[in-house]
């Protein structure tokens, strides 16, 4: 029998038609509807926190209060109004709160924030101004640390970030958000160079968790999103809390099949303006672990995201061929996403369907398709198929 899906493509619907015998099953936690909304899900991870008591009871009304927020978080606002609501509480005013988000991140939250927080602080993390920045600790590698001062200085630190699977350090989450999200111009830059294609273990011994360590009791609000702009899950607490926040996060995005297959259709949901470029090296790299050498991907979206000075340079080139070694020579900012699309581009004939031109779906290695019957067709020309819907968040491995 036929097996018909229906994948979100952006924010469209496309179904999709899979004959029984050529689909391939993922092998996976049983994924169950959210308990409830965002909102909800905050606030009952902040009443019942991971092997903690509610967070109120750690808080003074005396404490300077900083909250490190994740600004690619769906739900962002309505979410941070919970954490607003259960800090005060413990009877510490709005003014004596600061909300710190990375560099150049937007600020469009603060205007959503209901009024009666109107007199909390909204910083923006500064990397190259030394007074912005204090040193914390040496780690055990040797690496000085330098972190926002305000974390650094706060009485009580609380981060709500998302859980993802991120090329850089494997597991990314509430302690990448403080390191080196929040560090020196210098640390952020080594950490650019510092990625791999490979699917993530699950070591937490990495240096981001000994900086969370270093810095004290953080309490980490961890987000698990869900299909498309919702929200699967939320787990609060202190440092033990991350293996949790992991664990919930393979529970929903981390699965495996028997044996690679021959075409991989790969879609990414969400509004075009809240994609990235790495969403798409992402989304095309779990695809690329999954199909066989010289398969076929095709990667389904309606977004066109700016494209980073890796991904222009990938344009100019001919070919994926050399393409790797071309990176690693001019270490663009978005190194890391070019070369996770380079990656998939030499796994397999890549199709793309997007909101960029053909020519320059073309200069990415890729052939434009525009139609659901187009990746139809892709389907029904024969072999093994997997679909993997918002494969920028999933992680599937083979075997």
């Amino acid at each position: 029998m036929p097996e018909t899906t229906e994948l979100i493509v952006g924010s469209q619907s496309w179904t999709l038609t899979v004959p029984g015998d050529r689909a391939v099953t993922v092998r996976r936690a049983d994924v169950t509807a959210p308990a409830g909304s965002p909102q909800q899900l905050v606030q009952h991870a902040l009443e019942k926190p991971f092997n903690f008591e509610p967070l109120r009871r750690a808080l003074t009304p005396d404490d300077r209060v900083v909250i490190v927020i994740d600004p690619r978080l769906p739900h962002l606002t309505e979410m941070l109004a919970e954490v607003l609501r259960h800090v005060g509480s413990a009877g510490i005013a709005p003014a004596a709160i600061t909300v710190v988000s990375p560099p150049n991140a937007p600020q469009t939250w603060i205007d959503e924030l209901p009024d009666e927080f109107a007199d909390v602080t909204a910083e923006t993390h500064d990397p190259a101004t030394e007074p912005k920045l204090m040193y914390v600790a040496t780690t055990n590698s040797g690496r000085r640390v330098y972190l926002n001062r305000s974390v650094a200085e706060a009485d009580f630190t609380i981060v709500l970030a998302g859980r993802r699977y991120d090329p850089h350090v494997g597991y990314a989450g509430a302690e990448t958000a403080l390191f080196p999200a929040l560090s020196n111009e210098e640390t952020r830059a080594a950490f650019l160079g510092e990625f791999t294609s490979s699917a993530p273990t699950g070591n937490r011994e990495t240096e981001a968790a000994e900086v969370v360590w270093l810095l004290g009791t953080p309490f980490l609000i961890q987000v698990i999103e869900g299909a498309g702009d919702t929200i699967q899950d939320v787990v609060a607490g202190l440092f033990d809390s991350g293996v949790e926040g992991i664990r919930r996060q393979d529970a929903r995005w981390r699965g495996a099949i028997e044996e690679e297959v021959d075409t991989v259709i790969a879609s990414v949901s969400g509004e075009p303006g809240n994609v990235t470029f790495s969403d798409l090296a992402k989304a095309a790299a779990t695809a690329a672990r999954a199909v066989k050498k010289g398969g076929r991907i095709a990667l389904l979206t309606t977004a066109a995201p700016d494209l980073g000075p890796g991904a222009e340079l990938l344009r100019k080139l001919d070919g994926p061929a050399g393409a790797k070694k071309f990176l690693a020579r001019e270490k663009p900012e978005d190194w890391a996403a070019a070369s996770l699309w380079v990656y998939a581009a030499k796994s397999a004939s890549l199709f793309l369907a997007s909101g960029y031109p053909d020519a320059v779906a073309e200069e990415l290695f890729a052939t434009p398709i525009r139609t659901q019957s187009e990746a139809q067709r892709l389907i029904d020309t024969g072999g093994t198929v997997l679909l993997i819907p918002d494969a920028h968040k999933a992680m599937i491995t083979v075997g």
